[in-house]
């Protein structure tokens, strides 16, 4: 079936994602593209539906690595996991030195850095690309983050640009870093889409509980507010799923969807890792929670069976949409700056040579997270590229500090009202930590040296330091064995 060495890029893996991704790739000039699946009734539909795209499409693995010009270069679109690993393996048995295989599934990057030592070893190329917009972006241009050898951007790098969004003149795509920087940078763009959709779907509440409005009328106040600095792909979407109304009951469709909100995982792999990295992501970790919440009906139930009298909702006036939109662009600034913390923190641990104003260029297009927002972040990194946090550069210092206020009437208004904020109490909580000039970890620190001999350290000279508790409590200098 497969006609010889034409093409200069091959898909394997032909569901929608790599369906889409495939005629992306055949729609720009100077591509050819291979494609196989496993199951070859897929093959022969997307062949029968796009004929115009001039597939090479092969039956076998064999007549499809036939099909690949050198250095062999494919792209893997199937299931992340076991069923990664046979493809890799499948094609790494016949593949030769220099080939490159790629996977663009939503793989956990210590398996790409895994299976990229071991592809290296074999002298292949293996680059983990994360791949954001869905499937409409793989379709029309995604945001692709790969990481892998420089050699292999080198043949792969000009395929990738031709396919990926365009924001204000640049493909969104560009050389992470090594092994795996690419799954890496994308599992965290996806732990801010979490934190991103809370946030917004904590305004929607609001808006509708103690605003009393319908979900026609938050469609048009979000799509105001998409004309501004919270211009973003989730708040015009927010504004088409609110306006959607349900053919079978007439109600809202937002009515009638069950709020028990599903996961994949990348936002608790965000999780984990920030947590193994030391790099706080409260807002980040209480979206994923909020969506373990929403899946708990039973215990919600019961817990409810209890309780028998609520809060009234609070009397808010004339300013309470303004007050929203301050609290939801403060979370949001904290939740990309939490994101950008742990790039930082993932790329020291793992000694990946990270641009960070690079990755905010190449999320304003084609990804989820896109938004005019992240041009701000590009600047702050164009501006000074050792910041500490996001929250030191000074437009977003400022407009933190311009919606301080509002942000602590709706955290306020919400709990007198007995709404869940999740997402706007902890973001409000990490950015007063950051603000507080003493903590009271000062106290645990006490905490731990009485129970467990942990010393502590003292604001007035250096050294380490410990309390004889169980003696005469006198202070002993410890030693570095203590």
């Amino acid at each position: 079936m497969a006609e010889q060495a034409v093409a200069n890029i091959g898909v394997v893996g032909l569901a929608v994602m790599g369906s889409n991704l495939a005629r992306n790739l055949a729609s720009r000039e100077g591509n050819t593209v291979a494609v196989y699946n496993r199951s070859n009734s897929k093959i022969h539909a997307l062949l029968e539906e796009h004929p115009e795209a001039g597939f090479v499409a092969s039956e076998t693995i064999e007549d499809f690595v036939a099909s690949l010009q050198k250095p062999r270069t494919a792209i893997i679109m199937v299931k992340a996991g076991a069923g990664t690993d046979a493809v890799i393996n499948q094609l790494a048995e016949h593949f030769e030195e220099g080939d490159i295989i790629v996977d663009g599934g939503n793989a956990l990057f210590t398996d790409t850095i895994r299976r990229e030592r071991e592809l290296r070893d074999r002298g292949l190329n293996f680059v983990g690309a994360g791949i954001s917009g869905g499937e409409e972006g793989a379709l029309k241009g995604p945001s692709i983050m790969p990481g892998g050898s420089a050699q292999a951007y080198e043949t792969l790098g000009p395929i990738l640009a031709s396919i990926a969004a365009v924001a204000e003149g640049e493909p969104c795509v560009t050389h992470v870093g090594t092994d795996g920087a690419g799954h890496f940078v994308k599992m965290i763009h996806n732990g801010i889409e979490y934190a991103d959709m809370q946030l917004i779907a904590e305004a929607y509440d609001l808006l509708r509980r103690v605003g009393g409005h319908e979900p026609a009328a938050i469609a048009d106040v979000f799509e105001a507010w998409n004309g501004g600095d919270l211009e973003s792909y989730l708040i015009e979407i927010t504004a088409e799923v609110l306006r959607q109304v349900d053919a079978k009951t007439g109600k809202p469709l937002v009515d009638v969807i069950v709020d028990e909100a599903g996961s994949k995982g990348t936002g608790v792999w965000t999780v984990q890792n920030a947590l193994a990295l030391g790099v706080p992501v409260g807002g980040i970790a209480e979206a994923v929670f909020a969506r373990a919440v929403s899946s708990k009906p039973e215990q919600r139930k019961a817990v409810r069976a209890t309780i028998e009298s609520r809060p009234e909702i609070a009397s808010v006036g004339e300013g309470f949409e303004d007050d929203v939109r301050a609290a939801l662009y403060a979370s949001k600034v904290v939740a990309y700056a939490q994101g950008f913390d742990a790039i930082i923190a993932g790329a020291k641990e793992y000694d990946w040579d990270i641009d960070k104003g690079a990755i905010a260029k190449i999320w304003r297009g084609g990804c989820i997270i896109r938004a005019q927002f992240l041009n701000r972040i590009v600047e702050a990194y164009e501006h000074n590229a050792t910041i500490t946090s996001l929250l030191e550069d000074p437009y977003f210092a400022k407009a933190v500090a311009d919606g301080e206020a509002a942000w602590r009437r709706i955290v306020v208004t919400a709990a007198q009202s007995g709404i869940p904020v999740p997402g706007f109490a902890a973001a409000l909580s990490y950015y007063d930590s950051l603000a507080s000039e003493r903590l009271p970890a000062a106290l645990i620190q006490g905490q731990r040296d009485f129970f467990g001999a942990h010393t502590y350290r003292r604001i007035d000279g250096a050294g380490t330091f410990h309390i004889l508790w169980s003696g005469d409590r006198t202070e002993i200098e410890a030693d570095d064995t203590h």
